[in-house]
């Protein structure tokens, strides 16, 4: 399916979408649809389920750094997660498309949703490999994907992971001035209500996309991180930290 994902992006290039640079404002984003896009609900790799309920004690994160297929397998080889999926959030559009979402005009960024034992990692471990693993000071962009859907997000799920990615962001940000890298240009913000509900929400992709790289071993994965070590500190972690 890369040449889908080309083909989209290679139109938007053309001129086609008014989206590139700035999120859209909400009165002219694109309508939606009320009926969910249908997926398996199965994840490709482990078998786990990647839809609502999940067993008793787990907790969900969710974050975009460009291009979701490579971002969703870093995530779903982490210890103590129990399974991904990724989608959109952060926009206006109920039940969007990839191309709709391409297209910039439903300010939506390409999202990973990661379900996770706090018991075998903890969200400080989820943000170090966050951050170590791609560029946030970079905006609407990451590496040669441009466009608002690829700009670098965290979405939380509670008041405690809002107050550990806002300090992780402090932290992080002086790491990489000290580099010399510029201001970290990640949005962090609450996602309202349970995933699949409220306003600011987190939409399933289609199903070719989830757990892409695992169904596409060479396909594309445009990911790249700085070098610069995340210092946030772990805590005393219930596991090793992640690599």
């Amino acid at each position: 399916m890369d040449n889908v994902r080309d083909q989209i992006l290679g139109r938007l290039e053309d001129g086609l979408a008014p989206g590139k640079s700035a999120i859209v404002a909400e009165d002219a984003a694109l309508p939606g649809r009320a009926t969910p896009i249908r997926i398996s609900g199965t994840h490709f790799v482990n078998g786990h389920a990647i839809v609502p309920p999940f067993p008793e004690g787990l907790e969900i994160a969710v974050f975009g750094e460009g291009c979701f297929w490579g971002a969703e397998r870093g995530f779903w080889k982490l210890p103590g997660v129990y399974s991904t999926a990724v989608g959109y959030a952060g926009g206006y559009t109920p039940n969007p498309t990839y191309e709709e979402v391409c297209s910039g005009r439903t300010g939506h960024a390409e999202v990973v949703l990661a379900v996770f034992d706090p018991r075998e990692v903890t969200y400080g471990q989820l943000l170090v490999h966050f951050w170590e693993s791609h560029d946030p000071t970079q905006g609407m962009r990451q590496g040669n994907d441009r466009g608002t859907q690829y700009r670098s997000v965290i979405y939380t799920t509670s008041e405690g992971q809002a107050s550990e990615a806002a300090e992780s962001a402090e932290r992080y940000e002086a790491a990489l001035a000290d580099a010399g890298y510029g201001a970290i240009t990640t949005e962090i913000a609450a996602l309202d209500g349970p995933v699949g509900h409220a306003s600011r929400r987190f939409f399933y992709a289609e199903e070719y996309h989830q757990q892409y790289l695992a169904k596409n071993p060479n396909g594309y994965c445009g990911l790249g991180g700085t070098s610069v070590s995340c210092p946030i500190g772990l805590d005393v972690p219930p596991g090793s930290a992640p690599a």
